[in-house]
């Protein structure tokens, strides 16, 4: 009678035993799933978290065919003065990467304009709303190294400027463009506007590029309006002002000179040829005041089969603004320099594959510019202009409105009057150009 339950217990514990051991395999052997599922894919949760990054840019190469400018020289630095040469005019590489709301980019330029250099060109962090296609309305605040918000040719990228370089005036108050500093951009159905705060020295100055030597700040600002006025004609027009300050460098103190002038060339030093130049004190360094106004105007008109019909014109006024050409120093100069440039363009497309085109720029750094000749003070025409005529071939984008590559002719008729004649007088100094452009965008 014994023996039967003790036999029942047995069976028992050896039923639980196997039980307990069948479980515990089944949970080696999922956490041995597991750790393989892990190793087989362990990046997969961050890859799904990585935001979409975006390359693009594009490489302009030049034959500088002529330039009566050039010569087999070098300059006071050193450097060649030669420009009838083969140059990488621009090669960029951007990156751009989106997480909804928050969007950057980053943008190299490599060129051999000044022997060979890579550098940034562009660097921003955009705060957007709303990010949904097709709103009537948007607003962005963009801040880093940023194209100025003035104009149209200022804002307009090089690979879809019909022109193989921008004008003049454009050259002279905005030289390279881009600057650091803060925008704000929106939009309202037609209406566009843009606001700027930035440093004011550009990364094409010839001062301080890239650089703020004042605490000043420069107010930038264009609105404007952008519509279709019928199937074929859309029109883009705008105004844009510029208020903000120069930097004017000091001196720093000199010593008295003693200096030897051996006027009769014999070699021997007389109480006569010996000469005392004072030193001189310290100046400080000073601010001025400079402003800019502009309106462009660019009327687009499709003409069916043979392409688009664009008519570009814009016009700029200045006061000390001029930071690329002839450096704008009130100061040094002992009064305001009043700067007035312009610019009037026609390109037309001649199917998907041709383009022709004209363009006629004007700038006057100083208005009021004179100079003495003989014991009369006379107006000086310090103004140079550039007629400009343009033929290329273009490789269309099956993806984009863009051209996937272009190949440019242009030939600069310029006029200027930094020569002098045999008199002495002001003249035109040669300086035409003729140039050939190989452009590919990826």
């Amino acid at each position: 009678m014994t023996s039967r339950p003790r036999s029942l217990r047995a069976l028992l514990f050896l039923a639980g035993t196997a039980l307990l051991f069948e479980s515990g395999r089944a949970a080696a052997a999922g956490a041995v799933d597991d750790e393989n599922a892990a190793r087989a894919e362990p990046h997969e949760p961050i890859v799904a978290k990585l935001p979409r990054v975006r390359f693009s840019g594009f490489t302009q190469v030049d034959w500088v065919a002529m330039n009566q400018n050039s010569q087999e020289e070098l300059d006071v630095r050193g450097q060649p003065q030669n420009q009838e040469r083969f140059v990488l005019r621009r090669a960029r590489l951007r990156a751009d990467v989106d997480r909804g709301l928050i969007t950057g980019g980053l943008e190299l330029d490599a060129n051999t304009v000044s022997g060979p250099q890579v550098r940034p060109i562009a660097a921003e962090v955009t705060a957007r709303w709303p990010v949904k296609r097709g709103s009537p309305y948007d607003f962005a605040l963009t801040m880093g190294l940023i194209q100025t918000p003035f104009g149209a040719e200022v804002q307009e990228l090089d690979y879809v400027r019909p022109f193989l370089e921008r004008s003049a005036v454009s050259n002279a108050f905005f030289p390279g463009v881009y600057d650091l500093g803060m925008r704000f951009r929106g939009r309202y159905r037609f209406l566009h506007y843009a606001f700027g705060l930035m440093n004011g020295d550009p990364i094409g100055d010839k001062s301080f590029p890239g650089r703020d030597p004042n605490k000043s700040k420069d107010l930038v600002f264009r609105v404007g309006v952008k519509t279709d006025v019928t199937r074929r004609i859309d029109v883009d027009m705008g105004f844009s002002g510029l208020s903000g300050s120069g930097f004017h460098a000091g001196t720093p103190t000199t010593k008295d000179q003693l200096v030897w002038r051996d006027t009769n060339e014999d070699g021997i030093v007389d109480t006569t040829e010996i000469q005392v130049i004072p030193g001189t004190a310290a100046t400080p360094s000073q601010t001025f005041r400079r402003f800019g106004v502009g309106a462009d105007l660019k009327v687009r008109v499709n003409v069916g089969r043979l392409g688009h019909l664009t008519l570009r014109g814009e016009i700029m006024r200045g006061n000390n603004l001029d930071r690329g050409l002839f450096i704008a120093d009130p100061i040094s100069t002992g009064h305001d320099l009043r700067e007035t440039g312009y610019y009037v363009g026609l390109s037309q497309e001649v199917t998907r594959y041709g383009l022709l085109g004209v363009r006629y720029d004007r700038y006057d750094p100083d208005s009021d510019a004179s100079e003495q000749q003989g014991l009369t003070l006379v107006p000086r025409d310090r103004s140079v202009s550039t007629f400009a005529m343009l033929a290329g071939l273009r490789l269309p984008n099956e993806h984009s409105p863009l051209s996937a590559g272009r190949l440019l002719f242009e030939y600069d008729r310029n006029y200027n009057a930094l020569g002098r004649g045999t008199n002495g007088t002001p003249t035109t100094l040669a300086s035409d150009t003729a140039i050939l452009r190989a452009e590919i965008t990826y």
